[in-house]
């Protein structure tokens, strides 16, 4: 089991678009292990590579009650995203002590590569949905906090640099 750091914000990595992953090998299957070992030390319901430090387009999700189901995704694109949309309280752990409450589609059906390499399509709904969301944003170089009204985002980094000491 490793856990790896996530890199504090405003770390330039967190604002640079992951490289796509042309193949999954050996390597990126361990750094998705690495990644789920990560997502579990928070706890968290979700992962995305650039906030360790690695910069491919790889995340991970796991939303369910019991644990130990997380989706691994490489090169994660939303081809379609419900109306109704779903509030929901975001967070992420290189920028801690602070949330917002965002409102993202309630449901996205998504395209990715699978752990065996093959494109894969599946549906999230709910927490999942929300968080792969978010994963995706984090690989395009964006963080939560930029879905905000400018006063609000610059009052959620306030706070955050107060509590950073």
């Amino acid at each position: 089991m490793t856990v790896r750091r996530c890199l504090p914000w405003p770390d330039k990595h967190l604002r640079t678009r992951a490289a796509e992953v042309s193949e999954i090998t050996d390597e990126i299957r361990a750094i998705w292990t690495d990644m789920i070992d990560t997502m579990e030390a928070m706890p968290g319901v979700g992962l995305a590579a650039p906030q360790i430090g690695v910069m491919l387009r790889l995340a991970v999700v796991d939303g369910s009650s019991e644990r130990g189901r997380a989706v691994r995704l490489a090169n994660p694109e939303i081809l379609h995203a419900s109306i109704e949309l779903r509030e929901h309280d975001e967070a992420s752990p290189n920028l801690p002590g602070v949330s917002a409450k965002l409102k993202r589609p309630r449901a996205v059906t998504v395209r990715f590569l699978n752990e065996q390499g093959q494109v894969d399509r599946r549906d999230f709904v709910g927490i999942e949905a929300t968080s792969v969301q978010h994963q995706i944003d984090h690989l395009n170089g964006r963080m939560y906090f930029d879905n905000l009204s400018k006063v609000k985002r610059d009052m959620l980094l306030r706070k955050a640099r107060k509590l950073g000491g």
